[in-house]
């Protein structure tokens, strides 16, 4: 799910060393909240106040706000942080914010402190526009008002234990602590997440049709946080599977190599068609230089395949793109969705000794749950 999210993100700032990305989804919520605002809220709270002041507001609230949830993520990341777990990125998306962390945490104690930190930290916002809101009148007043009871809300709904929502993660924690086994902890929780998520879609179902505010937004937040939840789920029963499995276990030792000079034709031919795998390692002189799949074929057009080479279209090697056969296979699938590649190189002494695919941990779980 998170990294969905990098999809259609860009980077606005960094804090901490943390990049800070926004969804293009969050432009949907940023002109709902800024004219809703502008239109409804203020007006009616600050009636004195001139036109152009409403919309005014309704901007900064919006971006408060945007300030409130970004502030939520960093408490979680800090505290992440401070167990020694990188954070990745922060994205700001429809549903609020998501800071992805590198690894999970090492202990139940961790778990509880990171995942508390987000609601503590809203909490503490709304305290503190509250105290702005008693201190002002006007339209400081209305915004401080509206920035501490939304904050309220953030912290509040966040303790839902819906995982993968921060009340899920408490209760990971409390059933991880319980049964010292973060996998089960981790199903457990998913589990939980998901029925709270049909609750949502169900009663926004009945809010809909009973025409009681608010149906519609339930059912999608209902939505998404099940998909959240059957995707933990799947990938802790993946990780709990693929536990203390290591790549030289899974990895393909006898490789097929092709040489740069060969021809596309001849690729396509003798390798593509003959072994029918997706790509090949492109190795001269017992060197890797790099990878040939289709997508790089599909570039070339017919015509040119006999004069086109396996060294005038591959993908070069870089040290991103391979790992060491005793680490786990989690870790060689972890790095094969982050750097989108189906195939990444098993090197020892600078050699490379085995290929680890997608394909070949699909075939392992297969076996395994046989």
């Amino acid at each position: 799910m998170n990294s969905s999210l990098s999809y259609g993100s860009w980077k606005i700032a960094s804090i901490m060393g943390i990049p800070i990305r926004v969804h293009y989804s969050w432009l949907i919520i940023f002109g709902l909240i800024t004219w809703s605002l502008s239109t409804f809220y203020f007006p009616e709270a600050a009636p004195d106040l001139p036109k152009a002041s409403y919309w005014i507001k309704g901007v900064l609230a919006a971006l408060l706000l945007f300030a409130s949830v970004t502030f939520h993520e960093l408490a979680h990341s800090f505290v992440a942080i401070r167990y020694g777990i990188s954070i990745d990125s922060i994205t700001l998306f429809v549903f609020g914010g998501v800071a992805r962390m590198k690894a999970e945490p090492p202990h139940p104690k961790a778990e509880f402190r990171i995942a508390i930190a987000g609601p503590l930290s809203s909490l503490f916002l709304a305290v503190l526009f509250f105290i702005v809101s008693v201190a002002t009148v006007g339209g400081v007043k209305a915004l401080s008002f509206y920035l501490a009871k939304i904050n309220l809300i953030i912290s509040l709904f966040n303790l839902i234990p819906g995982f993968p929502m921060d009340g899920g993660r408490i209760l990971r924690s409390a059933i991880w602590h319980k049964t010292s086994n973060f996998f089960r902890a981790t199903q457990a929780a998913s589990s939980t997440g998901r029925k709270i998520a049909l609750f949502f879609i169900f009663f926004g179902i009945f809010s809909f049709f009973t025409r009681i505010p608010g149906g519609l937004w339930l059912i999608l937040i209902g939505w998404f946080l099940y998909s959240a939840a059957q995707t933990s789920y799947q990938q802790s029963a993946l990780q709990e599977t693929l536990s203390g499995v290591r790549v030289v276990d899974v990895m393909v030792r006898d490789i097929v190599s092709i040489s740069p000079s060969t021809s596309i034709d001849a690729a396509i031919n003798h390798y593509f068609l003959r072994y029918g795998f997706g790509g090949f390692p492109v190795i001269e002189e017992s060197n890797l230089l790099g990878m040939l799949t289709l997508k790089e074929t599909a570039s070339v057009p017919r015509e040119s395949w006999l004069s086109v080479k396996v060294s005038d279209i591959y993908v070069h090697h870089d040290k991103r793109w391979e790992i060491l056969p005793e680490e786990d296979v989690i870790k060689a699938l972890e790095l094969m969705v982050t750097e989108d590649k189906g195939r990444i190189a098993v090197m020892k002494s600078g050699r490379i000794v085995g290929l680890i695919t997608r394909n070949g941990i699909a075939q392992y779980m297969q076996i395994k749950g046989k």
